[in-house]
């Protein structure tokens, strides 16, 4: 049996959860948490969830994009923090949530940590290393300045740069405190570094990032990693000068050179003209000096020399006479060797008349004929030896040739295989046999011979008819040679 419910109203999940977000939101639309963050999540999307809690309890939060773009701080687990928002719920999970609008760290211990965990981080990146400092130029033709255009700083700073030495100053206006510094900063730094040498714009030839003192909140700009990350990787060389001497900041420890205020680093920046116009005076004067002394010292060095050589005109008197003699010798042994010439020319010139040439010509033709009559019977007689050797050779070819002993009566006998039996012993009853013969083949069946050894019948072989080679000319056949066997 069922129970009426009475008048109790029935919701369905999604009124009731609708309800209770609406009365969270209605209690709780601006809230302000102090805690420490637990786990943090950056998502795809840019939004930031993670959790904030003490030792009792934990509230899930989230950060959009948006807001997570203004954070001045990385938020980091462990990190004590101050966040102002709103709470709410998420009824797919059934749970509620502080939806973020700012957060900040929690005091200046938090923010002393926060800066000391950022600056060993940045430290092992190397970007404080000392290696990566650049020399600051001695007298730099442009300087470009980074601060904000209505403080006191740009005005101490191009006073100090008038009373030293006037240099044309660049100024790039940025903010120097707040959400919006720290882009600010970056990108005037980069900015510079991105003017090209010779254009309409002068390259800066050094950088002053400059700002007044202040707490480390107002500071804080000056520590952030984007900032420090394009002061270390300026190519002009830069020179920070964060408020007091005893402010530090993390772009200190990345910029090459570090002023303890804005006007020290315009002192940095620039020699003092009238000094260095003193030092220069000084310097010509000492230059001038020295190039006197070293000229008198050159001067009495060339006196002691000159004094120690001996007169010009004793240098060349026994060169002068030395030259008169063989001028006076020249003449006669120029006349004497002439003469010689002159003498064997006619010498030579008797020796080439007509008549001489003649009998010489005479003379070499006499023995030119003569070797020619004994050339002709000379080869003959070579070449009738070489007949004679010719003879003898072909004759004794002749006498080793077979054809020869076959004409005295010999045979030459072969098997039908064309092998030379060279024993009778190997010659087996009725096998055929070629003779060879001066004037020919014939063919011949062996009787008498050896016994082949039994083995099955088989048709005999026919004895093979060779032809008969044409009888030679002039030379009789001999008979009776096919009835030998």
């Amino acid at each position: 049996m069922n129970t009426p419910a009475g008048n109790i109203h029935e919701f369905t999940v999604s009124e009731l959860a609708g309800s209770l977000k609406r009365t969270v939101e209605d209690a709780f639309g601006h809230v302000r948490v102090r805690g420490e963050l637990g786990r943090v999540i950056v998502a795809k999307s840019g939004h930031v969830y993670f959790d904030v809690k003490d030792d009792k309890a934990v509230i899930a939060s989230i950060a959009w994009k948006g807001t997570a773009q203004r954070f001045r701080f990385r938020p980091e687990e462990g990190l004590e923090v101050v966040i102002e928002g709103r709470l709410s719920t998420y009824p797919g999970r059934s749970q509620y949530q502080l939806i973020v609008e700012s957060m900040e760290p929690a005091g200046a211990g938090a923010l002393m940590a926060l800066l000391e965990e950022r600056k060993k981080q940045l430290a092992a990146e190397g970007l404080f290393d000392a290696d990566r400092k650049k020399a600051i130029p001695f007298l730099p033709t442009t300087i470009g300045v980074v601060t904000s255009p209505t403080g006191a700083v740009i005005r101490d700073i191009l006073h100090r740069l008038q009373d030293r030495f006037p240099r044309h100053v660049l100024l790039w206006p940025v903010l120097v405190q707040g959400e919006a510094a720290a882009g600010q900063i970056a990108e005037a730094i980069r900015g510079f570094n991105a003017l090209s040498a010779g254009g309409p714009v002068p390259r800066p030839d050094v950088l002053i990032v400059a700002r007044g003192g202040g707490s480390i909140e107002d500071l804080w700009a000056f520590n952030e990693e984007i900032v420090v990350r394009a002061a270390a990787e300026s190519a002009i060389p830069l020179i920070s000068a964060v408020g007091h001497e005893t402010d530090t900041t993390l772009i200190d420890f990345a910029s090459d050179r570090r002023a303890p205020t804005p006007t020290g680093a315009a002192e940095m920046a620039v020699p003092v003209r009238a000094e260095l116009k003193a030092s220069l005076t000084q310097t010509g004067g000492r230059l001038v000096a020295a190039l006197s002394r070293h000229i008198e010292r050159r001067r009495t060095e060339l006196r002691s020399a000159a004094r120690a050589l001996p007169r010009p005109a004793s240098l060349m008197e026994l060169k002068r006479q030395r030259f008169d003699m063989i001028a006076d010798k020249l003449d006669p042994a120029l006349l004497n060797h002439a003469a010689e010439k002159r003498g064997r020319l006619r010498v030579l010139a008797a020796g080439l008349k007509p008549a001489a040439l003649s009998r010489d010509l005479r003379q070499k033709r006499e023995l030119l004929a003569e070797r020619a009559g004994r050339l002709a019977p000379a080869a003959d007689r070579v070449r009738r030896d070489r007949k004679r050797d010719l003879d003898n050779w072909s004759a004794r070819l002749e006498a080793l040739s077979h054809q020869s002993v076959l004409k005295r009566g010999f045979v030459l006998v072969r098997d039908r295989a064309g092998k030379l039996v060279r024993s009778g012993a190997s010659l087996i009853e009725g096998a055929g046999v070629d003779l060879v013969f001066a004037d020919g083949e014939r063919a011949a069946r062996i009787e008498g011979g050896r016994r082949a050894p039994k083995r099955a019948p088989e048709t005999p072989e026919p004895v093979r008819k060779s032809k008969p080679k044409p009888k030679p000319r002039g030379k009789p056949e001999a008979e009776g040679q096919g009835k030998l066997f």
